[in-house]
């Protein structure tokens, strides 16, 4: 089987990881981001074409693969592939969207003879970096299969879960549960603080009790330093339970969790905090116990 040619949309905080990765493969042959001046540096670094515009790359490549921000986004992405697109492509779309967007963007390519898979990815820009993700997949189990390849490049556990729009049902039914997950940590958190307990040593033996998670382990070191550098931005999970709240209100449900978190990080933002990451919700919690009060 011949190896397929990849391309990469989008070189934020994790599109650079995982692009690096499907270069680690031998798959990569070239970049784009709206940033010209990233994908030109990204592209120096590892000896591949920085396209002008996605049709460019298009042309180049056998797979198409995009992680940009926002359900807007993916759609002038795929339109702006258009004049580059032939029969038997594959695009790969790891971004979070609504799962009607990825619906809409299967429709559109599908009378093209292309495949479309919704394959959006869990675990912070560690998992990215590392090629641990987990990615979620929608789409048809013969697209799914072939890519296979391009897919284990950059993530640890695979799934398919239906057909189009079934990753992003999958990747909101995740990022439900982070909400809940890291208003529990930062109360908890905030809690023992009050309490003067030593947080590192806390850390590490909660760590591997019944309560631990990912984000205790990995994010309740920012609550204890005080400092939030982005691994996942407040603003983009703002956008992501937006998108949830959305997909149950067709069901005439809200969500507590999802409204809660919400309103949290509404006041995070209002405050200037939208770019950190959501362990920064720990600033809310510490108040609660008195904590200083940074606004």
């Amino acid at each position: 089987m011949p190896t397929l040619r990849c391309g990469f949309l989008g070189l934020g905080a994790m599109g650079a990881h995982m692009a690096r990765n499907l270069h680690r493969a031998g798959l990569l042959t070239g970049l784009w981001n709206r940033t010209t001046s990233k994908s030109q540096a990204l592209a120096a670094e590892l000896s591949c074409l920085a396209a002008p515009d996605p049709a460019a790359l298009a042309r180049e490549c056998d797979v198409l693969v995009l992680c940009v921000s926002a359900d807007r986004d993916v759609l002038q992405v795929v339109e702006a592939l258009g004049p580059g697109l032939r029969a038997g492509q594959l695009i790969i779309d790891c971004s979070t969207v609504g799962s009607e967007t990825a619906q809409r963007a299967a429709a559109a390519v599908k009378p093209r003879g292309l495949d479309f898979l919704d394959c959006p990815v869990s675990g912070g820009t560690e998992g990215a970096r590392d090629g641990t993700l987990a990615i979620m997949c929608g789409g048809e189990s013969a697209a799914f299969e072939r890519a296979a390849p391009v897919l284990a490049a950059m993530g640890r556990t695979v799934t398919l879960f239906g057909p189009s729009g079934a990753g992003q049902a999958a990747k909101a039914t995740n990022q439900i549960m982070c909400a809940g997950i890291i208003q529990a940590v930062a109360e908890a958190m905030a809690f023992a603080k009050a309490h003067g307990l030593p947080l590192q040593s806390l850390v590490e033996t909660l760590g591997k009790g019944a309560g631990s998670s990912w984000y205790f382990v990995h994010r309740a070191p920012n609550m204890i330093r005080g400092a939030f550098p982005p691994g996942f931005r407040v603003r983009l999970h703002q956008k992501d339970l937006a998108i949830c709240r959305d997909m149950a209100a067709r069901f005439g449900v809200e969500l507590p969790v999802v409204e809660r978190m919400l309103a949290e990080y509404a006041e995070l933002i209002r405050r200037g905090h939208g770019d950190e990451d959501i362990s920064a919700d720990f600033r809310l919690k510490d108040e609660l116990f008195g904590g200083s009060r940074v606004c």
